[in-house]
């Protein structure tokens, strides 16, 4: 098996200009090049290549564990103007955009949900369950969320995550979903306090910063559950980063949480973002990342390109999106919206004829009005000073 394909499918390593040579990244690891491993339009001298790959840098593990994610609940006690899961802006100027249509997980669904996760894992040889909760607000229905983790213990449960907006995730639910198997969770932020209670509102009005940061903080106390911060990144709130960094490294207990930040796309909803990637903005990011590994968080690593298990395969080999009510997405950007189902855990997936135009991978989903070579340039400048910062710092090989 040539570990660095599936059916088609490839990773494509990445090589960054460092302060001291450069940067290799592919999917089986990280590398330092000089000037000479390289041609003069920057790719590698076969030499170099050909000992990257005996390094096993090449590499594409295996997949060993099918990755499901499973909506419980469409619904969301938010009104984020640029979730992708809006199907347009509230023109009233409330809290309140239309969203994908509404369908909750139900014990008949789960059955459904699992019994065509254990088919594919047959088909592919896993003997281990991956499972992420998503939604809408997936702790909308905290009884799917204990049972689908409750059931898929038998069926190989090696790990769970979940996206959730944390307003609802209490000690005492966090516990049992901790028991069920769950081992981390991602939360959002918005920019520091005032720009996310702007931003992160409630759908019934309100902001949510102060009982997010609180809930995560009982939380950590109760359960060994660890925390994924992702902080979007606008127009609207990045003057505020800095500070919020700071806020979240008082009130948290960074070695529990890594943390990244993400520049918010579009999505086709009419929701802009006018930060441009720019040299200073490449700049802030640099500085958020490296205060926030001074403050001790972790942040994640730079990556090559890889396949999403997901969307990447057309026929759902490695892994599947799932919405409450049993239709099948590419991927979870798409799920439960109107025309992007591509089959059911009942019948399995559509031919391939028939999701033609509907298969869409997450790389595909979010557009920028910039040029595609602005956010390449962005990337490599970040990736490449993370990966400087880590190997100066001796964090690098950790």
């Amino acid at each position: 098996m040539n570990r660095g394909r599936h059916r088609g499918v490839e990773a494509r390593p990445r090589v960054l200009r460092g302060e001291h040579g450069w940067w290799f990244l592919g999917p089986g690891g990280v590398a330092r090049l000089k000037d000479g491993h390289l041609t003069p339009d920057l790719t590698l001298r076969p030499a170099a290549e050909r000992s990257l790959r005996e390094r096993g840098l090449f590499d594409l593990p295996a997949y060993r564990t099918y990755s499901l994610t499973v909506l419980t609940s469409t619904n969301c006690n938010l009104g984020c103007a640029y979730c992708f899961q809006n199907v347009e802006q509230d023109t009233s100027g409330a809290n309140r955009p239309p969203r994908i249509g509404y369908s909750r997980l139900t014990s008949g669904t789960i059955t459904s949900v699992l019994e065509f996760a254990a088919r594919r894992m047959a088909e592919g040889g896993m003997s281990g369950l991956g499972v992420m909760l998503f939604g809408g607000e997936p702790l909308l229905n905290p009884r799917g969320c204990r049972e689908l983790l409750a059931r898929a213990a038998d069926y190989g449960l090696c790990w769970a995550s979940m996206t959730s907006n944390g307003t609802l995730l209490t000690p005492a639910l966090a516990r049992q979903l901790s028991d069920l198997g769950l081992r981390d969770v991602q939360v959002t932020f918005d920019g520091d306090r005032d720009e996310h209670d702007a931003i992160r509102v409630r759908r019934t009005g309100g902001g949510t910063f102060d009982d997010i940061v609180r809930n995560m903080a009982a939380v950590t106390e109760a359960t060994p559950l660890r925390w994924g911060l992702r902080v979007n990144v606008s127009h609207h709130n990045h003057e505020g980063i800095d500070d919020l960094v700071e806020r979240l490294g008082a009130a948290l207990d960074p070695s529990r949480c890594a943390i990244y930040f993400a520049r918010v796309g579009d999505v086709g909803i009419g929701y802009g973002n006018d930060l441009e990637f720019s040299g200073d903005m490449a700049a802030s990011f640099i500085r958020w990342q490296r205060r926030a590994l001074e403050l001790g968080f972790s942040v994640p690593r730079p990556r090559t390109i890889d396949p999403c298990q997901a969307c990447s395969y057309a026929d759902g080999k490695y892994g599947a999106v799932v919405n409450a009510d049993g239709t099948l997405s590419s991927c979870w950007e798409t799920a439960g919206k109107p025309g992007y189902q591509v089959g059911t855990v009942r019948d399995g997936y559509l031919p391939r004829e028939r999701t033609e135009g509907k298969w869409i991978s997450c790389e595909e989903f979010y557009e920028y009005a910039e040029d595609l070579s602005a956010l390449t340039r962005f990337q490599d400048t970040v990736d490449a000073a993370l990966l400087d910062y880590l190997s100066a710092t001796g964090r690098l090989g950790k």
